[in-house]
């Protein structure tokens, strides 16, 4: 790739995820490289989005999990970016076990990609932005790590978790909305807190009240099975229903379904209230391809797509294997 003339005056290209570590990953990185432009993506998108990159003298890209289906060729790609660009990739999720290692990527399971954005570019970076990467620690409950801990005790620990908390609740409740999501990574960058940033106090507001009768919902709507619980079509925040199904299908994982029309699939987000014994992201990327879905994440948070007939199907296997896994763990 040679230099686009489009690009010819911009260093830094910014890719990350659209959630709160995302959001707070990419500020980090855009404090790191004022200049960056920041784009939102995917783990099924970044390989298209990767075409963004010509031209640009850095690519960071954040959070960002590496899917297993297209793992080979999305390594392929990232090798021809680093050949003419100084490429960083920083993520927390189970890698493939396909992937390679490379200088380029910068892995690890025990912090969310907010620290570890941090601790990359830190000598590009004011000790303040720790402030930041606490925010995206607490949103992906990852804010009991040893460095998170130590930077907490600079702050008052009520007062962060007051700003975190509205964030992420308004992060939630923007959901797929961009520009919102790029004009409040632009303050944050500059360490600004959340509440002086325009609409995000009326945001999360308007979330939790959502919230509220989202978790109302659930109560009454929740189905159970041996193992897990799950609500179909909550119409509200996944993640969040995932969590209350569990709670009140009183089950240690929960799962919150919606149906897609137009690809005839159920998606899906699920919760472990016990990853040490139940590891969603284990079960998920062996049962899902199963039924011709696909599946993965964290131990503890997970997500999964799967076709519409092997939905009830694939329930039941999930619920088997992780009554299977649960009795390994504990050795009954």
């Amino acid at each position: 790739m040679t230099k686009s003339k489009r690009h010819e005056n911009k260093s830094t290209l910014i890719l990350t995820h659209g959630d709160s570590d995302g959001v707070c990953s990419g500020a980090i990185a855009k404090s790191a490289y004022p200049d960056g432009d920041v784009y939102f993506t995917s783990p099924v998108g970044v390989l298209d989005d990767l075409n963004l990159a010509d031209g640009y003298e850095n690519v960071i890209i954040c959070d960002i999990a590496i899917d297993e289906r297209h793992c080979t060729e999305l390594f392929k790609r990232l090798d021809e970016v680093s050949a003419v660009s100084n490429l960083t990739y920083i993520d927390h999720h189970p890698l493939p076990e396909k992937c390679i290692s490379a200088e380029w990527l910068h892995h690890d399971l025990t912090v969310c990609a907010s620290e570890l954005t941090y601790k990359v570019l830190q000598k590009r970076l004011s000790r303040d932005m720790r402030r930041v990467a606490i925010y995206g620690a607490i949103g992906d409950y990852y804010d009991n790590s040893p460095s998170v801990k130590e930077w907490l005790r600079d702050w008052d620990k009520r007062s962060l978790f007051f700003q975190a908390g509205t964030l992420i609740q308004a992060l939630i409740y923007s959901g797929r909305n961009y520009d919102f999501k790029r004009k409040l990574l632009l303050p944050l960058s500059h360490d600004k807190i959340p509440t002086a940033i325009p609409n995000v106090l009326r945001y999360a507001k308007e979330g939790a009240d959502l919230e509220e009768q989202l978790r109302i919902h659930v109560k009454h709507e929740v189905r159970a099975l041996q193992n897990l619980a799950y609500v179909v079509d909550p119409n509200g925040y996944m993640s969040k229903s995932a969590i209350y199904a569990a709670s009140y299908g009183q089950r240690d994982v929960g799962i919150s379904a919606e149906f897609r029309h137009k690809r005839n699939v159920y998606d899906m987000s699920l919760r472990s209230r016990n990853s040490e014994s139940v590891d969603l992201n284990r079960l998920l990327r062996r049962i899902a391809p199963m039924f011709g879905g696909s599946g993965g994440g964290h131990a503890s948070a997970a997500g999964a797509r799967i076709p519409k007939e092997s939905f009830d199907d694939f329930l039941r296997e999930f619920d088997k294997a992780i009554g299977v896994q649960k009795s390994k763990a504990t050795g009954l």
